[in-house]
């Protein structure tokens, strides 16, 4: 089964006021592991960002303005996640956002539903553990997952925290539904002790490529400030 988890970062939290992408980042998974093949693409969103998701990503419309357009990358970011699962971290924001983009193109592209199907990890998480947090962060210290890395929001490191994630909230699984007559107590035995899970090889390790664009931001964000605003 050929799965595509995907992150996007916006100009601000509605697309509805008029807020556009300036991230696509996504990992391809094939039988629950991934493949080393993902898309990333800044884009120039042709408006400012707001003050908050400037503050979260890092990202300028000084570093986004030579970047792309979603009209540039739009048919290469279709045939990557034609025909595939997507899995996605608060689906309805980001499916939000993208179908506005391509409805901004016109009806050649029509929606998101019209190439894949979408698994939406929040929504599942507030099933396993009701109650409490589940935000990407939440779940990473829940599961034990190292995110220390992520000191800014990014569509791709992000795509890669939540493959971490999936996996292991969805471990000793053997179907990508779950099944909801007995969902309560395969969490129960499988995902709460994420320590033992001997699937770990299936997770992501950083990667050099990801982690060198976090870190260029994080440069060029300390070098206009004069100061450096985190520790290494």
């Amino acid at each position: 089964m050929r799965q595509v988890v995907l992150d996007t970062e916006t100009t601000g939290l509605s697309w509805q006021k008029g807020n556009r992408l300036v991230e696509i980042g996504c990992i391809e998974l094939i039988n629950r592991r991934p493949t080393g093949r993902s898309f990333q693409k800044y884009l120039n969103p042709e408006r400012d960002m707001e003050p908050g998701a400037m503050e979260v990503t890092g990202l300028t419309l000084d570093f986004l303005s030579d970047k792309p357009l979603f009209s540039d990358v739009v048919a290469e970011f279709l045939d990557f996640i034609k025909d595939a699962e997507l899995i996605i971290h608060n689906a309805e924001f980001d499916l939000g956002f993208i179908n506005n983009e391509l409805s901004m193109l016109g009806a050649t592209f029509g929606k998101i539903a019209d190439y894949a199907q979408v698994l939406d990890t929040l929504k599942m998480a507030r099933e396993m553990y009701p109650g409490q947090r589940n935000s990407l962060d939440a779940l990473c210290k829940r599961l034990d997952i190292n995110n220390k890395h992520r000191k800014l929001h990014g569509a791709l490191l992000d795509a890669e925290l939540l493959t971490d994630v999936y996996l292991l909230m969805t471990s000793g699984q053997t179907g990508f539904g779950f099944d909801q007559s007995n969902q309560a107590q395969n969490v129960d035995a499988q995902v709460l002790t994420p320590s033992g899970f001997e699937g770990r090889a299936f997770v992501l390790e950083d990667s050099l490529a990801v982690c060198a664009i976090h870190q260029e931001r994080l440069d060029g964000i300390a070098a206009k400030s004069g100061k450096k605003l985190w520790a290494d």
